[in-house]
């Protein structure tokens, strides 16, 4: 018996639209990261990158359980003395709201090469419209 493992040739992607209206945001992020690295398709090899594409809608409808829309802060450094700077999530889903839901999926991604390359296929949008009519996206339940 011989393992599968799949080529470039074999990779068939899609594209799928998932709507973020009222969605929390550690649940929606774990169920876009596998569709992502194709682990939800039956030629998933670890080292070649089977994801679909993944267009993300109403991404400042997203929403926190608990008191965690008060008390997370997301922290970044600028690179200069005394520059480690802290935005809290209501500022953060007020001023980018893209933001909060790419690095949500992006922590949940392969550390490695590939896994910025799986986050290219991602493509998150503020309000209802996107871009890619053209490819006929389908919308997908999470």
């Amino acid at each position: 018996m011989k393992s599968f493992l799949a080529k470039k040739e074999d990779i068939q992607r899609k594209w799928l639209i998932v709507d973020a209206n009222g969605a929390i945001l550690g649940r929606l992020a774990s169920k876009i990261a596998p569709i992502l690295m194709g682990k939800t398709k039956t030629i998933y090899t670890p080292n070649v990158d089977t994801g679909d594409f993944v267009i993300v809608l109403n991404a400042e409808k997203v929403r926190l359980t608990g008191k965690k829309a008060e008390s997370k802060q997301y922290d970044y450094y600028t690179h200069y003395p005394s520059g480690h700077k802290y935005v809290n999530f209501q500022e953060m889903i007020a001023k980018n709201p893209e933001k909060v839901i790419e690095l949500a999926v992006r922590r949940m991604m392969p550390k490695t090469t590939l896994g910025k390359h799986m986050m290219k296929k991602l493509k998150i949008y503020h309000g209802a419209e996107h871009k890619q009519t053209a490819q006929k996206p389908q919308l997908i339940k999470l």
